[in-house]
């Protein structure tokens, strides 16, 4: 095996692969506290409507079952958890124990106790049966994940016949001018943010990083569909910053 293949990027550097997974956790541990306050300052609270609209393109009934991957402080578990109600169930899973222990203290504070579960996975390997899901969604996850193709196809797995993956994830936008300015706010005020809000700037420069990264609005369809998944669409949401990328098990 040569070298490229025995590394993995971490931001814009290159980093054994073995060591990612570590990494990312570091960041995550970083900016947990201040996680959600950060999330409202970066995008100017437009996320919260990035994640309404990834619920709604979910078609998420009563009684479903959904696996909100990468779920961190429980935004999308939050809205899923009325549409699935009494009989079905969200199951809030992320890698990262200081994130999902955020993600449940919030949502038990504010009464969502029922038809919710807590499970630390990894997205590469999940720890579920076959045909589990009805709906996956993994919301600004993807791109820290070592092997996407190992997830998404771990994902697939978990699906049930007729089950839909929604990634929610930045993506490249349109227009150079647009781009520009775009490249300026991520690289120059987030870090600046980071230190002035969470006291933290490389973790938000690796943010910027793996943004640029991860793989564009095409490719990252081709990969669904090399993992098994058909009818797949992507909605380009605010010129691209963000794309939701859905997909279903036929």
């Amino acid at each position: 095996m040569n070298d490229e293949k025995q590394t993995t990027h971490f931001g814009f550097r290159r980093v054994p692969v073995g060591e990612k997974a570590k990494l990312v956790r570091n960041v995550f541990d970083s900016v947990a506290d201040q996680y959600d306050l950060m999330n409202d300052l970066m995008s100017f609270g437009i996320h919260r409507l990035w994640k309404r609209l990834t619920v709604f393109l979910s078609q998420v009934r009563h009684g479903e079952r959904v696996l909100d991957l990468a779920g961190g402080t429980g935004d999308l578990t939050r809205l899923f958890h009325p549409r699935v109600g009494d009989e079905g169930e969200v199951v809030l899973a992320d890698i990262n124990a200081s994130m999902l222990r955020r993600g449940r203290d919030r949502l038990t504070d504010e009464g969502i106790v029922r038809g919710v579960r807590y499970v630390q996975v990894d997205a590469q390997a999940l720890p579920f049966a076959d045909a589990s899901f009805d709906c996956i969604t993994i919301g600004f996850g993807l791109r820290n994940v070592t092997d996407k193709d190992k997830a998404l196809a771990s994902m697939y797995r978990v699906l049930k016949p007729g089950g839909r993956l929604l990634v929610l994830e930045f993506s490249k936008p349109d227009g150079e001018l647009f781009t520009r300015l775009y490249d300026l706010y991520s690289f120059k005020l987030l870090p600046l943010m980071g230190k002035l809000v969470a006291g933290d700037p490389d973790s938000y420069r690796y943010l910027a990083e793996s943004i640029r990264m991860h793989p564009d609005q095409d490719t990252l369809k081709g990969m669904m569909a090399k993992a098994g998944f058909e009818n797949i669409d992507y909605f380009n949401l605010t010129r691209g910053v963000v794309a939701i990328h859905r997909g279903y098990k036929l």
